[in-house]
């Protein structure tokens, strides 16, 4: 099992305490210290809670999700290893090649394998039969259950669960601990005959994200503190509640901040404790509202064991990797509540950086940028150079003060060093898509028109806008099509930018000084899952074939008062030719039972052996991309 690596994030506060003390571990600007000692830990802890806490409590808590949901994309052809006779088939559309993101479904071509409403199903694609059902979450209906992920390497599928809350508060008289959002669960599963769970990990906390290399699962986890303070009566001043709320801190113990976690087998427990003090570190500043857990599994070893999990006080909310590297971003946008500093402060995002090359990841350098993050597509490395796309300002209110720029980073010693940036894009809006291919990024921004911007981006310390195309609407998703083409998913608009539906966009961006967009797909009143999730988007090179789920309101055919055209929900298949877009044809699902009878939407497409494959809740549908025809109905209710 593969040690598992800390990761650093600020959570500062200005502290009226002595800053704490404790050995330096390499860390760069924003530098990570070791405890001494259990009881050093303690202290320093309870310090850095005092400086922060204020009249309501430590901190926002995270049960608030960041803006913008993370995504991935690089579904190119993949052939399982080791078969000649494995048909070619469809992966998670990922950002990285050979770096995997968990999802709704996992394929190796010889079997489907998804997760929702609390059973994990096995397809056979050549029967097209199910071939295995477990059922993990029992108690799991539509409007319920754990939010699930797979991971999926050989015989075994890792599930990762967002589970309930954990138990509010146990004091009467005490709020419950706001930072607490219950309990992840990693679930490891046996698919070499019928499903069976060969063993199970469950930590504080909430998945943050995670990243797949070979066999080695990373999983990062956000966990808050345990603190529970007092309800106080409404006549109370502040500085009265803050001092009640020290008052707790000053009695708190470590249990109160750091991890549980406990590792079971197919039956019973087998182990438990918490993260010990000597695998946590620190930033040099930091509020003790929240902990980041970094855990890795050998998805080839018999059991999941305790992930060793490593823990820094800090936030994280973007996880990027490129297999030789793994970033986590910790976005400031969340941290508005402060009380020992009311006002305003510019939102940074803080980045760290390990080396995952050599199998146990070491921590490397960290640095910060202006502004906040869109999605991990904002995250690319490039000839050992970090480059970064984020929004800065208001973009809310009616004067916006909004702009965007590229940071390039590098690591020097112990710092993510800014070598170079390019910002003053897109003034009064902000980003809805970024890609990086090569050395170009492409960046768009939207208000009430779509600027796409090319940057060059191949000497770093000169990072510079070579071209600029204004089209109304935008992209929220875009995808390297080769060639000098990008497709694009989002939402067309009117001038005043009024969003009018699902458009699908081809850019010839070959020449980097001159874009254009020489084709567009456009579904009236339409939205898809793709513009913002890029696991849902399947670009099959072979057929050169768009597919993306599409939800569709009624549209009135023939004007006011005229027939209308039924709502549809299902995928859009689109072939791309040298010229544009042809329609290949559109599939839809069957309601189910769980569902009233009504159609779900259907949610991720997958190819395998020529055939099309497409899930919902209520089942998977395999279609011939001859002629659209349905071969086959797997209902999974």
């Amino acid at each position: 099992m593969a040690a598992a690596l800390a990761l650093g994030g600020c959570t500062a506060s200005p502290s009226a305490d002595p800053p704490p003390t404790g050995r330096p571990v390499p860390a760069g600007g924003l530098r990570l210290v070791a405890f001494d000692s259990c009881d050093e830990a303690l202290r320093q802890i309870r310090a850095a809670a005092r400086a922060a806490v204020g009249p309501w409590g430590l901190g926002p808590g995270r049960d608030l999700l960041r803006f913008g949901a993370e995504a991935g994309a690089d579904s190119g052809t993949q052939k399982a290893a080791g078969s000649a006779s494995t048909p070619d088939f469809s992966g998670t559309n990922v950002h990285e090649a050979g770096v995997d993101e968990p999802d709704l479904v996992k394929t190796d071509g010889r079997r489907i394998v998804t997760y929702g409403r609390g059973v994990l199903t096995v397809v056979d694609p050549a029967t097209r039969r199910q071939t295995g059902r477990l059922a993990l979450d029992p108690a799991a209906d539509r409007f319920s259950g754990q939010e699930g992920s797979l991971l999926l390497h050989g015989d075994r599928a890792l599930v990762l669960l967002r589970a309930g809350r954990v138990p509010e508060s146990t004091v009467p008289g005490r709020r419950p601990a706001p930072g607490v959002v219950g309990q992840a669960r990693l679930v490891l599963v046996d698919l070499a005959a019928a499903p069976r769970v060969v063993g199970e990990y469950r930590i504080d906390g909430r998945m943050v994200d995670a990243r797949q290399v070979g066999a080695t699962a990373r999983i990062v986890i956000s966990s808050g503190h345990r603190l529970e303070f007092p309800q106080q009566p409404g006549e109370r001043t502040d500085a009265q509640r803050i001092a009640a709320n020290r008052g707790v801190i000053d009695k708190a113990t470590l249990d109160d901040w750091l991890p549980r976690y406990e590792v079971r087998d197919s039956v019973r427990t087998v182990g438990s404790g918490r993260v010990g003090c000597d695998r946590v570190s620190r930033p040099a500043g930091f509020s003790a509202a929240s902990t980041l857990t970094v855990l890795s599994f050998d998805l080839g070893a018999p059991a999941l064991g305790a992930g060793d999990p490593v823990t820094v006080f800090a936030d994280g909310d973007t996880v990027y990797s490129n297999g030789r590297r793994l970033y986590v971003a910790a976005d400031q946008r969340w941290r508005t509540w402060r009380a020992a500093s009311p006002e305003a402060r510019d939102v940074s995002t803080e980045i760290y950086q390990f080396d995952t090359a050599a199998g146990t990841p070491r921590f490397v350098a960290a640095g910060s940028v202006p502004g906040w993050l869109i999605n991990q597509y904002a995250l690319s490395e490039w000839d050992g150079h970090l480059r970064v796309a984020t929004t800065t300002g208001d973009t809310w209110r009616r004067e916006r003060s909004s702009q965007s720029g590229v940071y390039v980073l590098r690591a020097d010693g112990p710092t993510l060093k800014r070598v170079g940036a390019v910002t003053g894009l897109g003034k009064g809006e902000r980003i809805f898509a970024v890609r990086f291919v090569g050395g170009t990024g492409y960046v768009v921004t939207f208000r009430q028109t779509d600027p796409l911007y090319g940057v060059d981006l191949r000497d770093p310390a000169a990072p510079r806008v070579t071209g600029e195309l204004k089209i109304n609407g935008y992209s929220a998703y875009l995808h390297p099509a080769g060639d000098g083409r990008l497709i694009g998913v989002g939402q067309d608009a009117t001038d005043e930018g009024q969003v009018t539906g699902t458009q699908v966009s081809l850019f010839d961006v070959a020449d980097p000084a001159r874009p254009t967009r020489i084709a567009q797909h456009h579904v009236a009143r339409g939205w898809s899952e793709a513009e913002h999730d890029p696991h849902a988007f399947l670009y099959w090179p072979p057929e050169r074939l768009v597919v993306i789920p599409v939800m569709q309101s009624g549209v009135d055919t023939d004007g006011p008062g005229g027939t209308k055209r039924p709502p549809f929900g299902g995928v859009l298949a689109l072939r791309l030719g040298d010229k544009g877009f042809t329609v290949a044809g559109a599939v839809d699902h069957p309601g189910s039972l769980a569902d009233g009878g009504e159609r779900t939407p259907i949610r991720r497409s997958l190819m395998i052996d020529g055939v099309l494959w497409t899930l919902s809740d209520a089942g998977l549908k395999a279609t011939a991309l001859a002629g659209m025809t349905t071969l086959a109905w797997v209902p999974l209710t």
